[in-house]
Protein backbone atom coordinates (compact mmCIF):
# COMPACT_ATOMS: atom_id res chain seq x y z
CA UNK A 1 0.00 0.00 0.00
CA UNK A 2 1.10 3.36 -0.96
CA UNK A 3 2.33 6.50 1.64
CA UNK A 4 -0.81 8.79 2.30
CA UNK A 5 -0.60 11.51 0.13
CA UNK A 6 -0.56 15.26 1.75
CA UNK A 7 -3.03 16.45 3.59
CA UNK A 8 -6.38 17.90 1.54
CA UNK A 9 -8.99 19.85 3.53
CA UNK A 10 -12.12 18.41 1.59
CA UNK A 11 -12.15 15.20 -0.58
CA UNK A 12 -15.20 14.61 -2.28
CA UNK A 13 -16.05 11.40 -3.56
CA UNK A 14 -18.74 11.73 -6.66
CA UNK A 15 -17.56 14.17 -10.05
CA UNK A 16 -21.64 14.77 -11.45
CA UNK A 17 -22.71 18.19 -11.50
CA UNK A 18 -22.69 18.14 -7.75
CA UNK A 19 -19.38 17.03 -7.11
CA UNK A 20 -17.95 19.13 -10.00
CA UNK A 21 -19.62 22.45 -8.61
CA UNK A 22 -18.89 21.88 -4.53
CA UNK A 23 -15.46 21.73 -6.06
CA UNK A 24 -15.29 24.43 -7.86
CA UNK A 25 -17.05 26.64 -4.87
CA UNK A 26 -14.47 25.25 -2.08
CA UNK A 27 -11.62 26.27 -4.46
CA UNK A 28 -12.71 29.73 -4.99
CA UNK A 29 -13.58 29.85 -1.76
CA UNK A 30 -9.26 29.16 -1.15
CA UNK A 31 -10.02 25.67 -0.01
CA UNK A 32 -8.21 22.89 -1.76
CA UNK A 33 -9.85 19.95 -2.10
CA UNK A 34 -9.96 16.83 -4.70
CA UNK A 35 -12.69 14.94 -6.05
CA UNK A 36 -12.56 11.27 -6.67
CA UNK A 37 -14.75 10.19 -9.72
CA UNK A 38 -15.33 6.47 -11.68
CA UNK A 39 -15.51 7.90 -14.89
CA UNK A 40 -12.82 8.85 -17.11
CA UNK A 41 -15.20 10.88 -19.05
CA UNK A 42 -18.83 12.91 -18.56
CA UNK A 43 -21.52 11.25 -18.65
CA UNK A 44 -22.39 9.96 -23.02
CA UNK A 45 -26.11 11.29 -22.58
CA UNK A 46 -28.62 14.05 -21.91
CA UNK A 47 -30.17 12.94 -18.55
CA UNK A 48 -30.54 16.03 -16.46
CA UNK A 49 -30.81 19.36 -18.62
CA UNK A 50 -33.42 22.06 -16.46
CA UNK A 51 -31.27 24.75 -15.40
CA UNK A 52 -33.20 27.06 -12.90
CA UNK A 53 -32.38 30.75 -12.58
CA UNK A 54 -31.51 29.86 -8.61
CA UNK A 55 -28.49 27.85 -10.38
CA UNK A 56 -27.26 30.83 -12.87
CA UNK A 57 -27.54 33.15 -9.50
CA UNK A 58 -24.83 30.52 -7.67
CA UNK A 59 -23.11 30.18 -11.37
CA UNK A 60 -22.85 33.82 -11.30
CA UNK A 61 -20.92 34.00 -8.06
CA UNK A 62 -18.66 31.43 -9.05
CA UNK A 63 -17.75 33.35 -12.21
CA UNK A 64 -18.47 30.20 -14.83
CA UNK A 65 -22.16 31.42 -16.21
CA UNK A 66 -20.95 32.43 -19.94
CA UNK A 67 -19.89 28.89 -21.28
CA UNK A 68 -23.64 27.45 -19.89
CA UNK A 69 -25.23 30.13 -21.63
CA UNK A 70 -23.32 29.79 -24.89
CA UNK A 71 -24.18 26.04 -24.58
CA UNK A 72 -27.48 26.47 -23.72
CA UNK A 73 -31.05 27.53 -24.63
CA UNK A 74 -33.38 29.62 -22.69
CA UNK A 75 -36.83 28.57 -22.11
CA UNK A 76 -39.15 31.59 -21.32
CA UNK A 77 -42.32 30.40 -21.63
CA UNK A 78 -44.32 27.37 -21.15
CA UNK A 79 -47.16 25.98 -22.59
CA UNK A 80 -50.24 24.21 -21.01
CA UNK A 81 -52.52 22.22 -23.29
CA UNK A 82 -54.88 19.19 -23.52
CA UNK A 83 -53.94 18.08 -27.31
CA UNK A 84 -54.28 21.05 -29.70
CA UNK A 85 -55.91 23.41 -27.21
CA UNK A 86 -54.40 25.40 -24.88
CA UNK A 87 -55.16 26.29 -21.36
CA UNK A 88 -52.84 28.82 -20.68
CA UNK A 89 -49.27 30.03 -20.27
CA UNK A 90 -46.54 30.59 -17.25
CA UNK A 91 -44.28 33.14 -18.73
CA UNK A 92 -40.71 32.80 -17.30
CA UNK A 93 -39.56 35.56 -18.26
CA UNK A 94 -41.49 37.77 -16.46
CA UNK A 95 -39.98 36.26 -13.33
CA UNK A 96 -37.11 38.32 -11.69
CA UNK A 97 -34.21 39.46 -14.19
CA UNK A 98 -31.55 38.79 -15.45
CA UNK A 99 -32.39 35.13 -15.36
CA UNK A 100 -35.96 35.09 -16.13
CA UNK A 101 -35.57 31.62 -18.31
CA UNK A 102 -34.72 27.99 -17.80
CA UNK A 103 -31.70 26.90 -19.47
CA UNK A 104 -31.88 24.07 -21.35
CA UNK A 105 -28.30 22.36 -21.43
CA UNK A 106 -27.69 18.62 -21.69
CA UNK A 107 -25.97 16.74 -18.87
CA UNK A 108 -23.09 16.02 -20.49
CA UNK A 109 -22.03 19.60 -21.55
CA UNK A 110 -23.09 20.47 -17.90
CA UNK A 111 -20.50 18.15 -16.38
CA UNK A 112 -17.68 18.83 -19.48
CA UNK A 113 -18.25 22.77 -18.32
CA UNK A 114 -17.75 21.92 -15.00
CA UNK A 115 -14.64 19.70 -15.07
CA UNK A 116 -13.09 22.32 -17.35
CA UNK A 117 -13.68 25.51 -14.96
CA UNK A 118 -12.28 22.88 -12.26
CA UNK A 119 -9.37 22.70 -14.04
CA UNK A 120 -8.69 25.97 -14.34
CA UNK A 121 -8.66 26.47 -10.76
CA UNK A 122 -6.26 23.21 -10.43
CA UNK A 123 -5.06 20.76 -12.57
CA UNK A 124 -5.08 17.82 -10.09
CA UNK A 125 -8.37 18.72 -8.20
CA UNK A 126 -10.52 16.39 -10.34
CA UNK A 127 -8.62 12.71 -10.13
CA UNK A 128 -10.64 10.22 -12.11
CA UNK A 129 -11.06 6.57 -12.76
CA UNK A 130 -10.76 6.64 -8.88
CA UNK A 131 -13.31 4.15 -7.35
CA UNK A 132 -13.86 5.11 -3.53
CA UNK A 133 -13.33 1.60 -1.38
CA UNK A 134 -13.95 2.81 2.74
CA UNK A 135 -12.66 5.61 5.24
CA UNK A 136 -11.25 6.00 8.64
CA UNK A 137 -12.43 8.47 10.93
CA UNK A 138 -10.48 10.03 13.42
CA UNK A 139 -10.31 12.43 15.64
CA UNK A 140 -8.71 15.45 13.94
CA UNK A 141 -8.88 13.79 9.82
CA UNK A 142 -10.51 10.77 8.13
CA UNK A 143 -8.45 8.89 6.16
CA UNK A 144 -9.95 7.96 2.51
CA UNK A 145 -9.18 4.36 0.32
CA UNK A 146 -9.30 4.65 -3.24
CA UNK A 147 -8.40 2.89 -6.07
CA UNK A 148 -6.88 4.01 -10.05
CA UNK A 149 -6.14 1.29 -12.82
CA UNK A 150 -2.10 2.55 -12.04
CA UNK A 151 -2.14 1.48 -8.01
CA UNK A 152 -4.67 -0.85 -6.60
CA UNK A 153 -4.57 0.94 -2.90
CA UNK A 154 -4.07 4.80 -2.68
CA UNK A 155 -5.04 7.20 0.56
CA UNK A 156 -5.11 10.40 1.24
CA UNK A 157 -5.95 12.51 4.20
CA UNK A 158 -8.26 14.94 4.91
CA UNK A 159 -10.31 17.29 7.50
CA UNK A 160 -13.95 16.27 6.05
CA UNK A 161 -15.34 13.57 3.11
CA UNK A 162 -17.94 14.83 1.62
CA UNK A 163 -20.06 12.35 -0.35
CA UNK A 164 -21.73 12.94 -3.98
CA UNK A 165 -21.84 9.56 -5.13
CA UNK A 166 -25.48 9.53 -6.07
CA UNK A 167 -28.71 7.84 -4.46
CA UNK A 168 -26.54 4.37 -4.33
CA UNK A 169 -24.09 6.17 -2.13
CA UNK A 170 -20.93 3.76 -1.17
CA UNK A 171 -20.05 7.06 1.32
CA UNK A 172 -23.73 6.89 2.81
CA UNK A 173 -23.58 3.64 3.18
CA UNK A 174 -19.80 2.98 5.21
CA UNK A 175 -20.53 5.80 7.57
CA UNK A 176 -24.21 3.96 8.36
CA UNK A 177 -26.71 6.76 7.26
CA UNK A 178 -30.15 5.81 7.36
CA UNK A 179 -31.68 6.38 4.00
CA UNK A 180 -35.42 6.25 4.30
CA UNK A 181 -38.51 7.26 1.71
CA UNK A 182 -40.88 6.05 -0.74
CA UNK A 183 -41.66 5.38 -4.55
CA UNK A 184 -44.58 6.28 -6.25
CA UNK A 185 -46.26 4.32 -8.56
CA UNK A 186 -46.01 6.95 -11.45
CA UNK A 187 -43.95 5.40 -13.97
CA UNK A 188 -42.48 7.23 -17.36
CA UNK A 189 -40.96 6.90 -20.65
CA UNK A 190 -38.91 9.49 -22.13
CA UNK A 191 -37.00 10.63 -25.90
CA UNK A 192 -34.89 13.07 -27.09
CA UNK A 193 -35.75 13.81 -30.78
CA UNK A 194 -35.33 16.17 -33.53
CA UNK A 195 -37.51 18.80 -33.32
CA UNK A 196 -40.76 19.31 -35.47
CA UNK A 197 -42.88 20.98 -33.47
CA UNK A 198 -44.22 24.08 -33.78
CA UNK A 199 -43.16 25.32 -30.48
CA UNK A 200 -39.35 27.11 -30.92
CA UNK A 201 -38.03 27.57 -27.48
CA UNK A 202 -41.03 27.11 -25.63
CA UNK A 203 -41.85 24.14 -23.33
CA UNK A 204 -44.92 22.27 -23.85
CA UNK A 205 -46.96 20.39 -20.87
CA UNK A 206 -50.16 18.40 -22.38
CA UNK A 207 -52.58 16.91 -20.01
CA UNK A 208 -54.31 14.31 -22.14
CA UNK A 209 -57.17 11.90 -20.29
CA UNK A 210 -54.27 9.33 -20.40
CA UNK A 211 -51.41 10.74 -19.07
CA UNK A 212 -49.27 14.02 -19.24
CA UNK A 213 -46.76 14.34 -22.33
CA UNK A 214 -43.89 16.97 -21.08
CA UNK A 215 -41.77 18.37 -24.60
CA UNK A 216 -39.25 20.42 -23.90
CA UNK A 217 -36.81 22.24 -26.06
CA UNK A 218 -33.13 21.18 -26.48
CA UNK A 219 -29.95 23.05 -28.08
CA UNK A 220 -29.27 21.80 -31.70
CA UNK A 221 -32.82 21.59 -32.43
CA UNK A 222 -33.66 19.04 -30.23
CA UNK A 223 -36.89 18.07 -28.00
CA UNK A 224 -37.16 16.07 -25.14
CA UNK A 225 -40.01 14.11 -24.83
CA UNK A 226 -41.66 12.42 -21.41
CA UNK A 227 -44.25 10.23 -21.53
CA UNK A 228 -46.90 9.21 -18.39
CA UNK A 229 -46.71 5.06 -18.72
CA UNK A 230 -49.71 3.07 -17.10
CA UNK A 231 -46.22 1.02 -15.55
CA UNK A 232 -42.99 0.44 -15.86
CA UNK A 233 -40.99 -0.59 -19.81
CA UNK A 234 -38.45 -2.26 -18.88
CA UNK A 235 -37.01 -1.98 -22.35
CA UNK A 236 -39.39 1.37 -24.15
CA UNK A 237 -38.41 1.48 -27.63
CA UNK A 238 -39.02 4.78 -29.95
CA UNK A 239 -42.03 2.96 -31.70
CA UNK A 240 -43.83 2.72 -28.30
CA UNK A 241 -42.74 6.63 -27.03
CA UNK A 242 -44.27 7.69 -30.40
CA UNK A 243 -47.27 5.60 -30.17
CA UNK A 244 -48.74 7.00 -27.10
CA UNK A 245 -47.82 10.60 -28.07
CA UNK A 246 -49.51 9.74 -31.23
CA UNK A 247 -52.50 8.73 -29.79
CA UNK A 248 -52.50 11.01 -27.42
CA UNK A 249 -52.28 14.31 -28.85
CA UNK A 250 -51.64 13.71 -32.03
CA UNK A 251 -47.92 14.39 -32.86
CA UNK A 252 -45.98 12.31 -35.34
CA UNK A 253 -42.50 10.80 -34.41
CA UNK A 254 -42.39 7.88 -35.86
CA UNK A 255 -40.13 8.82 -38.98
CA UNK A 256 -37.98 11.78 -36.72
CA UNK A 257 -34.60 11.19 -35.83
CA UNK A 258 -33.81 10.52 -32.42
CA UNK A 259 -30.90 9.71 -29.89
CA UNK A 260 -32.08 8.05 -27.15
CA UNK A 261 -35.46 6.20 -25.26
CA UNK A 262 -35.43 5.36 -21.32
CA UNK A 263 -37.80 4.65 -19.11
CA UNK A 264 -37.86 5.61 -14.97
CA UNK A 265 -40.03 5.51 -11.98
CA UNK A 266 -40.34 7.89 -9.07
CA UNK A 267 -39.12 7.73 -5.67
CA UNK A 268 -38.54 10.73 -3.11
CA UNK A 269 -35.20 9.10 -0.36
CA UNK A 270 -33.33 11.68 1.94
CA UNK A 271 -30.80 10.92 4.55
CA UNK A 272 -31.50 10.80 8.43
CA UNK A 273 -28.37 13.68 8.27
CA UNK A 274 -26.49 15.17 5.86
CA UNK A 275 -23.75 15.50 8.31
CA UNK A 276 -22.38 12.45 10.55
CA UNK A 277 -18.91 13.51 12.04
CA UNK A 278 -17.14 14.13 9.10
CA UNK A 279 -18.67 12.62 6.88
CA UNK A 280 -21.03 15.14 4.90
CA UNK A 281 -23.47 14.65 1.86
CA UNK A 282 -24.47 16.27 -0.67
CA UNK A 283 -27.01 15.80 -4.46
CA UNK A 284 -28.58 12.27 -4.69
CA UNK A 285 -26.55 10.73 -2.40
CA UNK A 286 -28.27 12.89 0.17
CA UNK A 287 -31.71 13.40 -1.19
CA UNK A 288 -33.72 11.75 -4.56
CA UNK A 289 -37.18 13.68 -5.39
CA UNK A 290 -39.30 13.27 -8.52
CA UNK A 291 -37.13 14.34 -11.48
CA UNK A 292 -40.87 16.13 -12.98
CA UNK A 293 -39.82 19.67 -12.86
CA UNK A 294 -36.54 19.54 -13.07
CA UNK A 295 -35.49 20.34 -10.01
CA UNK A 296 -33.12 17.26 -8.32
CA UNK A 297 -30.13 18.69 -9.68
CA UNK A 298 -30.43 22.36 -8.74
CA UNK A 299 -31.47 21.46 -5.63
CA UNK A 300 -28.17 19.55 -5.36
CA UNK A 301 -26.63 22.47 -6.27
CA UNK A 302 -27.93 24.42 -4.13
CA UNK A 303 -27.12 22.22 -1.12
CA UNK A 304 -23.45 21.98 -2.50
CA UNK A 305 -23.44 25.80 -1.83
CA UNK A 306 -24.65 25.93 1.11
CA UNK A 307 -21.92 23.31 2.43
CA UNK A 308 -19.07 25.32 0.69
CA UNK A 309 -19.95 28.37 2.69
CA UNK A 310 -20.41 26.45 5.95
CA UNK A 311 -17.29 24.41 5.26
CA UNK A 312 -15.00 28.06 4.61
CA UNK A 313 -16.61 29.87 7.69
CA UNK A 314 -15.60 26.59 9.65
CA UNK A 315 -12.10 26.87 8.49
CA UNK A 316 -11.76 30.13 8.73
CA UNK A 317 -12.86 30.96 12.32
CA UNK A 318 -12.83 28.29 14.44
CA UNK A 319 -10.64 24.59 15.12
CA UNK A 320 -13.11 23.98 17.56
CA UNK A 321 -14.51 20.68 16.91
CA UNK A 322 -18.01 21.44 18.92
CA UNK A 323 -18.73 24.35 16.90
CA UNK A 324 -17.55 22.55 13.43
CA UNK A 325 -20.53 20.06 14.21
CA UNK A 326 -23.34 23.04 14.93
CA UNK A 327 -22.67 24.66 12.03
CA UNK A 328 -22.71 20.92 9.69
CA UNK A 329 -25.94 20.11 11.74
CA UNK A 330 -27.60 23.24 10.79
CA UNK A 331 -26.15 23.28 7.25
CA UNK A 332 -28.02 20.15 7.38
CA UNK A 333 -31.38 20.94 9.34
CA UNK A 334 -31.92 23.58 6.27
CA UNK A 335 -30.88 21.32 3.48
CA UNK A 336 -33.54 18.48 4.79
CA UNK A 337 -36.05 21.50 5.07
CA UNK A 338 -35.16 22.82 1.41
CA UNK A 339 -35.64 18.91 0.25
CA UNK A 340 -39.16 18.20 1.70
CA UNK A 341 -40.31 21.48 -0.07
CA UNK A 342 -38.72 20.52 -3.06
CA UNK A 343 -40.09 17.41 -2.98
CA UNK A 344 -44.02 18.45 -2.13
CA UNK A 345 -43.97 20.57 -5.27
CA UNK A 346 -42.37 17.47 -7.16
CA UNK A 347 -45.78 15.72 -6.21
CA UNK A 348 -47.89 18.65 -7.23
CA UNK A 349 -46.55 17.99 -10.52
CA UNK A 350 -46.84 14.45 -10.76
CA UNK A 351 -50.40 14.64 -9.51
CA UNK A 352 -51.61 17.02 -12.30
CA UNK A 353 -50.18 14.70 -14.61
CA UNK A 354 -51.55 11.62 -13.42
CA UNK A 355 -54.51 9.59 -15.45
CA UNK A 356 -58.10 10.92 -14.73
CA UNK A 357 -61.20 9.51 -15.28
CA UNK A 358 -62.52 13.68 -15.06
CA UNK A 359 -60.19 15.64 -16.74
CA UNK A 360 -62.90 18.35 -17.30
CA UNK A 361 -62.33 19.55 -13.94
CA UNK A 362 -58.18 19.70 -13.77
CA UNK A 363 -58.08 21.43 -16.62
CA UNK A 364 -60.86 23.86 -16.02
CA UNK A 365 -58.54 24.34 -12.55
CA UNK A 366 -55.41 24.97 -14.00
CA UNK A 367 -57.19 27.49 -17.28
CA UNK A 368 -58.71 29.52 -14.49
CA UNK A 369 -55.13 30.03 -12.49
CA UNK A 370 -52.70 30.26 -15.82
CA UNK A 371 -55.39 33.18 -16.45
CA UNK A 372 -55.17 34.97 -13.02
CA UNK A 373 -52.50 36.27 -10.51
CA UNK A 374 -51.72 32.36 -9.54
CA UNK A 375 -49.96 32.29 -12.91
CA UNK A 376 -47.16 34.39 -11.51
CA UNK A 377 -46.38 32.45 -8.37
CA UNK A 378 -47.12 29.03 -10.58
CA UNK A 379 -43.69 30.66 -12.92
CA UNK A 380 -41.87 31.21 -9.61
CA UNK A 381 -42.92 27.48 -7.54
CA UNK A 382 -41.61 26.24 -11.05
CA UNK A 383 -38.72 28.07 -11.07
CA UNK A 384 -37.79 27.08 -6.96
CA UNK A 385 -38.32 30.46 -6.00
CA UNK A 386 -39.46 31.27 -2.22
CA UNK A 387 -37.84 28.09 -0.99
CA UNK A 388 -36.59 29.94 1.61
CA UNK A 389 -40.16 31.09 2.99
CA UNK A 390 -41.63 28.12 5.39
CA UNK A 391 -45.30 28.74 3.86
CA UNK A 392 -44.08 27.46 0.38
Amino acid sequence: MSHPDKHIPIVIVGGGPVGLFLAIALLKKGISCRVLEQRENPVPDSRSLGIHPISVELFDELGITEPFLKAGLKIKKGLALTGKRKLGEILFEQCPEPHNYILACPQFTTEKILREELNKLDEDALITQAEFQHFSEQEDEIEISYSTPSQAHERITATYLVGCDGKSSRVRKKASIHYSGKRYKDTYIMGDFEDNTEFGSDAAIFLPKAGVIECFPLPKKMRRWVVKTSSFIDHPTKKELATNIQSRIGYELFEVAHTMVSSFGVQHFAAETFAKGRVLLAGDAAHVVSPIGGQGMNLGWLGAAELARTLADIMQTTDDLNNAQKALKAYSDKQKKITKKVARRAELNMTLGRKTSIPFLRNLLLKTMLHSPLRQKAAEAYTMRGLEHWWI
